[in-house]
């Protein structure tokens, strides 16, 4: 599947809203078609000398906020169509689980550093080995994003807690029973009779089931919860940290600014012809004329597209020798060194 680099406001400052709706029509494939074509016209220029697959990566894997996923400070996210930097960490929820995901792993003939790193964004099956954190992990139950169940090796919020089936007699409070197939903890012990059970008698309250969509659990041992017919209470805070604007996040875009501008205007060229390949207006013309000779002025080096040089195994930048010349005078037949 592709990634966009662009998003589908980049093109609201070079088009109208309207004009780009009539051109795209409710088909976002459109979009996807005319972001492909520029960016092979961008690679086909700028690969030779420069790190353009990295900086185009920065836009292609800045990800919608998730409240699944935990995001480390520095990365970038959106949020309502926006582009946020994390400035503090924010922590995705914790389910419970009562089987191990992940053991770790050792084999003196794999280097840990050799091992791929581990991804909340992809999907692992069993027998899958990744490093997190400089440890090997070996996947012991399927897991991941496309699952909807994501397990970071060894984070766990969760503890089982003990429970027993229900018997008529003296409970402590916040026991945790078992009475036809459902979970009861003793919430008051005022006017207790242990011949009732847990679901005739008011001193009892039933035990809700864990919902993945709430984010108020209490740090608490008498928090239980049902999750796969046992009963669990959080260790640390399970919750979702909130995105708050200004707190955890900051606007921030980590594109490349020349980028950006030079691929919305070959794109709406790209998305012009698909409409109307014999009548594209001056407008698109002209910009998309002044981004080709951008491209190729930047491939000679004529000019600093603010993107990062590819370097040779010397660690200095590339350089593409498009014409050097050692000469002292204009005069062709005075100057035999020329290359």
């Amino acid at each position: 599947m592709y990634r966009r680099f662009l998003n589908d406001n980049d093109y609201l400052g070079i088009i109208a809203s309207d004009s780009i709706s009539q051109m795209v029509r409710g088909n976002n494939e459109r979009y996807i078609q005319a972001e492909e074509s520029a960016e092979m016209s961008i690679l086909e220029y700028l690969s030779e000398n420069y790190e353009i697959e990295k900086e185009l990566n920065k836009g292609k894997y800045i990800a919608e906020y998730d409240r699944r996923i935990a995001f480390p400070v520095g990365v970038h996210l959106y949020l309502d169509g926006k582009i946020y930097e994390v400035i503090r960490s924010i922590s995705g929820y914790k389910a419970p689980t009562d089987i191990a995901y992940w053991s770790e792993y050792s084999d003196i003939n794999i280097e840990v550093t050799s091992m791929s790193s581990y991804s909340q964004f992809s999907t692992y099956y069993v027998g899958d080995v990744v490093q997190f954190n400089g440890v090997g992990y070996s996947c012991l139950s399927e897991n991941g994003y496309k699952f909807g169940d994501i397990r970071i090796p060894m984070v766990n919020g969760w503890q089982e807690a003990e429970t027993t089936e229900w018997q008529p007699i003296e409970y402590p409070l916040w026991s945790v029973v078992s009475y036809n197939n459902e979970f009861y903890t003793l919430l008051n012990i005022e006017n207790f009779d242990n011949n009732n059970t847990p679901f005739d008698s008011e001193c009892w309250g039933a035990i809700a089931d864990y919902d993945r969509e709430c984010n108020e659990y209490d740090l608490s041992e008498r928090e239980y919860v049902v999750y796969n017919d046992k009963v669990f209470y959080p260790e640390v805070d399970v919750n979702a940290d909130l995105p708050e604007i200004g707190k955890r996040l900051a606007l921030g875009d980590p594109r490349n600014y020349n980028l950006k501008k030079h691929m919305t205007r070959l794109a709406i060229y790209e998305l012009t012809k698909l409409i109307a390949p014999n009548n594209v207006s001056i407008v698109r013309v002209r910009d998309y004329e002044d981004s080709m000779k951008w491209l190729s002025d930047a491939s000679k080096l004529k000019l600093n597209p603010q993107i990062p040089r590819k370097l040779g195994e010397d660690k200095k930048p590339v350089t593409d020798w498009q014409l050097a010349t050692f000469q002292t005078s204009y005069d062709p037949y005075q100057n035999p060194w020329m290359i």
